[in-house]
């Protein structure tokens, strides 16, 4: 009689716990958190999930308090904010729009969750889609778009919008609010440097974050005081990077020197002393530097390998495929002297990471895949470029801040990304090994969740070989 009364007593208990449990769709439990922001690790946590938000991590203890409609146990494996690649292009034209879609899968499959658009020519297709992921009737990462790019009249690319007085900067800034784009991204092919300075104060002044490539004709120092966000391609800071920058900027300014002239003096006078003085005055503006290393070194070092044999070209259409030979057609007509400098060139550029890193200066990790930069993968590249930051210089520990932190810092969305904790978007990536012991950790993705929505391995590996057979029918 005892023992039924107890069980009685064990039931009706039971059943009040799990009418008050606080319910929830996921939880991810046995694996240990890394917190990338304090480079650590916290062991004994779970992460809760509802809808497509965190509900809450907690001490496994006190994981009785939820009810979920999924619980999964990753003992041995290691959790990280999803990943965020802060420099990638969709474009190539109307008729690659298919291509450029298939590259969304890629991106989810390789654990990056959010990505920054840095403007192509499908500027109207890209904030669409950024539309349909957020409502969920597609599957890709979080976009966050530029929306057309601002240039100087007659550019050199496509889907831009020319501008060559403050008032038609200011009607393009304001056109890139009316579409609701994220940040505005400026290019210097052939805008004016008073007007590319201007349009710089004017996103300012707007609360628009602006990301730009440094003019030819403007100093690191101007182009920051003027509101610069964040400077796109690090090779640019060499010009930064040697006594003679105002003298060289002046002579471009005023025509005497060209751009490439100008960058092989600045390569030719580096001196480490002046890169890290002007680093640290970088960092006192707040203007962050997106690398996209991995690239410029894929390009730097074309004479020695072709990619002809890359396992990832399966991933590729046809028609983005041939968007990378014009840089390999150009980079074919060089000669010995001229190889020589892109060796150089790319050399003394990684040896700037580590000075930008200890001057203070964010590091955003952006890798500029999609059209027409050469073997620059979706997906596999922003991998690569954490890899190449820890070549150059960096921590296992810097390089993962770059890819989790900053990118949301740089947008001002660090209340909904960069950490596992209650109330941040439920973007998730679950690893079989420690990725602050090891960048390639990062590689061995075992899931990823998008907000809120798990896709384990199985469904992972299914989503590449649907985007491979797909290409394979092109």
């Amino acid at each position: 009689m005892k023992r039924l009364f107890m069980a009685v007593i064990a039931a009706w208990a039971g059943g009040i716990a799990a009418a008050s449990a606080i319910p929830a769709d996921l939880i991810l439990r046995d694996a240990t958190v890394v917190d990338v922001a304090a480079g650590r690790l916290v062991t004994g946590q779970a992460v809760v999930t509802r809808g497509e938000r965190i509900l809450a991590v907690v001490d496994a203890k006190q994981l009785n308090r939820y009810k979920a409609k999924q619980t999964v146990s990753l003992q041995g494996r290691y959790l990280i904010p999803g990943l965020w690649d802060s420099h990638i292009h969709f474009g190539g034209g109307e008729a690659l729009i298919e291509e450029n879609r298939h590259l969304l899968p890629l991106y989810l499959a390789h654990g990056i969750t959010t990505v920054r658009d840095c403007a192509g020519d499908l500027s109207d297709t890209v904030l669409q889609w950024r539309d349909e992921i957020a409502a969920k009737t597609l599957l890709g990462p979080t976009i966050f778009a530029s929306g057309a790019k601002l240039e100087g009249y007659k550019p050199l690319w496509k889907g831009t919008q020319e501008v060559g007085t403050p008032a038609e900067v200011g009607q393009a800034l304001d056109k890139l609010r009316k579409d609701r784009a994220d940040f505005v991204k400026i290019t210097e092919n052939t805008m004016r440097a008073e007007i590319y300075l201007d349009a710089l104060r004017q996103a300012k002044a707007r609360g628009l974050p602006s990301s730009a490539h440094l003019h030819g004709a403007v100093t690191l120092d101007q182009a920051a005081e003027a509101g610069l966000g964040t400077l796109e391609h690090l090779n640019y800071l060499l010009r930064a990077a040697t006594p003679k920058e105002a003298e060289l900027t002046s002579q471009v300014a005023a025509g005497t020197l060209t751009a490439r002239s100008a960058a092989e003096q600045s390569l030719a006078t580096f001196d480490e002393a002046t890169a890290r003085a002007a680093f640290k005055r970088l960092a006192s503006h707040g203007t962050a530097v997106v690398p996209t290393l991995s690239v410029i070194r894929i390009t730097a070092y074309l004479d020695q390998d072709d990619h002809a044999n890359d396992d990832y070209l399966k991933y590729i259409g046809p028609k983005l495929r041939q968007t990378y030979d014009w840089r390999v057609k150009r980079a074919a007509l060089d000669g010995p002297d001229a190889i020589a400098y892109r060796h150089a060139s790319y050399e003394k550029t990684a040896r700037l990471l580590p000075l930008l890193a200890e001057a203070g200066v964010e590091i955003v990790a952006g890798t500029d895949a999609g059209f027409l930069n050469s073997f620059d993968y979706p997906g596999q590249a922003l991998h690569d470029e954490m890899a190449v930051y820890v070549r150059s210089g960096l921590t296992p520990a810097q390089a993962l801040r770059s890819a989790v932190v900053a990118g949301p810092r740089f947008l001002g969305k660090l209340d909904d990304y960069g950490a596992l904790a209650e109330g941040k978007t439920a973007d998730i990536v679950v690893l079989k090994a420690n990725p602050l012991q090891d960048i390639a950790a990062t590689r061995q993705i075992d899931a990823v969740v998008t907000r809120g929505r798990l896709l384990d391995r199985q469904h992972l590996d299914a989503m590449l070989a649907g985007v491979r057979d797909w290409v394979a029918t092109q």
